[in-house]
């Protein structure tokens, strides 16, 4: 099975940009849906963004426009580009995988999670 590790996090100004990074441990990604997923405190997972195993993307109202997801499967790679960063953006993050091909915008069909990562970002 695959197990993600995020990276990238930390502490950022709004309106700055941050990426973040998940790689695949156990198995390649190229197989698999893959969704950032943040949890912000006091509040319920909440979908950021996912992109399918052929590189089709979907994202939150919230993020669409500011965050860009994508894929490389030769590094075994997925990244979140987060632009003109929000102070209600701050949460942990966590990057998620599901065999198969579809998007799932529901973080309970992601079977593979990663420890998350903080973003927090300072008005």
């Amino acid at each position: 099975q695959v197990q993600p590790v995020e990276s990238g996090g930390g502490l950022v100004q709004a309106g700055d940009s941050l990426r973040l990074s998940c790689a695949a441990s156990g198995r390649t990604f190229s197989n698999y849906a893959v969704g950032w997923i943040r949890r912000a405190p006091g509040k319920e997972r909440e979908f950021v963004a996912a992109i399918s195993a052929n590189g089709g993307t979907t994202y939150a109202d919230a993020v669409k426009g500011r965050f860009t997801i994508s894929r490389d499967n030769a590094k075994n790679m997925v990244y979140l580009q987060m632009s003109s960063l929000k102070p209600e953006d701050t949460a942990v993050y966590y990057c998620a995988a599901r065999w198969g091909s579809d998007i799932q915008t529901n973080p309970v069909k992601y079977a593979y999670w990663g420890q998350g990562t903080q973003v927090t970002v300072s008005s």
